[in-house]
């Protein structure tokens, strides 16, 4: 592969991670070809509806989903690796955002990720607005550290109707970005989709980087397809060795 000389040196960069940087560490995703969990449609654990017509199903789901990530077998990739180091490395800004909710990017090294559909390992209070370390079983019993009060605790996760976090935060870095890359990501989710739109309307060069091309490829002044792990690191080193 070989970079485009039209990407500013040290400019702003912003890195955009979604699934596919984790499939290699083993991460599953508890939804099979029909889009289903034990029979469930993956909506009936996903939603704020759910989590009050089924709470302990919800929980039970998410409580599967952290222990699986808690595992020896699931560690970062690579490619993790390779994003931490060209955030301690580039000297200009980077910005790494995420879709996922395993804590991967942060086991690997990097700081500061913005997880804009949540974080597995956290729990959340409905009452007083609390957020912190979730513990391994999560359930309507557990007491919130903040309230004291018991059956308000969910899973810190963005179901399907709710509005992701830092929005605000990531429009502004988009609107700066010198360098976007996406990395793993479908091109079908949104509003993530939507930020190569953002990016490109800035004046950045956009990158996909992926193991096969997105249903927004075209969006992207260029694109390298193969596993994370092998090419993300890749990329990333041609990108500090112009700087």
């Amino acid at each position: 592969m070989k970079i485009s000389a039209n990407i500013k040196q040290s400019g702003p960069v912003v890195i955009l991670t979604g699934a596919g940087i984790s499939a290699e560490s083993g991460i599953k995703t508890f939804r099979d070809y029909n889009g289903l969990w034990e029979n469930h449609p993956i909506e009936e654990v996903a939603t704020p509806e759910a989590f009050i017509s089924a709470p302990e199903r919800v929980h039970r789901f998410y409580n599967l989903r952290r222990q699986q990530l808690l595992t020896a077998e699931v560690r970062p990739n690579a490619a993790h690796s390779a994003i931490a180091e060209f955030q301690n490395t580039y000297p200009g800004d980077v910005t790494l955002i995420t879709q996922n909710v395993d804590n991967l990017h942060e086991r690997a090294g990097s700081e500061n990720v913005l997880h804009m559909h949540g974080q597995l390992t956290e729990c959340r209070c409905n009452n007083c607005g609390y957020v912190g370390q979730a513990p391994l079983e999560l359930d309507s019993d557990s007491q919130c550290p903040g309230c004291r009060e018991t059956r308000c605790l969910r899973p810190n996760i963005v179901w399907f109707g709710e509005m992701p976090f830092f929005l605000d935060h990531i429009d502004k870095r988009l609107s700066h970005a010198a360098l976007f890359i996406a990395i793993g990501t479908s091109g079908q989710v949104y509003p993530a989709a939507g930020f190569v739109r953002q990016a490109r309307s800035a004046g950045a060069f956009c990158v996909e980087l992926n193991l096969l091309p997105s249903d927004n490829n075209h969006l992207f002044d260029q694109g390298y397809f193969g596993p994370a792990s092998e090419i993300v690191g890749d990329f990333l080193q041609q990108i500090l060795e112009s700087t």
